[in-house]
């Protein structure tokens, strides 16, 4: 397995692979709009996990100079439980410390206890926060 950058590329490869790991995304969630936002900003954190050249894992990361974000953390269901998820999310997160980041969040949806479980194998810790949200478009 090989982890990367992003490449225009595996537009499609990425946004299948969204479409059966986040089945139930909101329409703003819908990978090619994403896709094409991330590409304009911070683009080196936009990650891929690959191996026979196909796409087996994603993860995005933002950093806006006090906190850094994970995003989009994904792993084809056939890979899942091989590691690659944990690579991902440690290889996005050395990013953002090189980039000076001193605490990384997340979101995970309330109902999804494993993946809350995954996340604290990795450190993580559940805190006590209201997320709220805007929507722009």
């Amino acid at each position: 397995m090989k982890i990367r950058e992003y490449e225009d590329k595996d537009k499609e490869k990425v946004s299948q692979l969204w479409r059966t790991v986040f089945p139930d995304g909101p329409p703003h969630n819908e990978p090619s709009k994403v896709i094409e936002a991330k590409m304009k900003v911070q683009k080196e954190l936009f990650l891929v996990a690959e191996t026979d050249e196909q796409i087996i894992g994603t993860v995005m990361a933002g950093y806006d100079g006090h906190r850094g974000w994970l995003y989009s953390v994904g792993v084809a269901p056939e890979k899942r439980r091989d590691g690659i998820g944990a690579h991902l999310v440690k290889h996005a997160v050395n990013a953002l410390k090189e980039m000076g980041c001193i605490k990384v969040n997340l979101q995970v949806r309330a109902t999804n206890t494993q993946v809350v479980a995954f996340y604290e194998s990795l450190g993580f810790s559940t805190e006590e926060r209201v997320s709220m949200g805007k929507l722009l478009v």
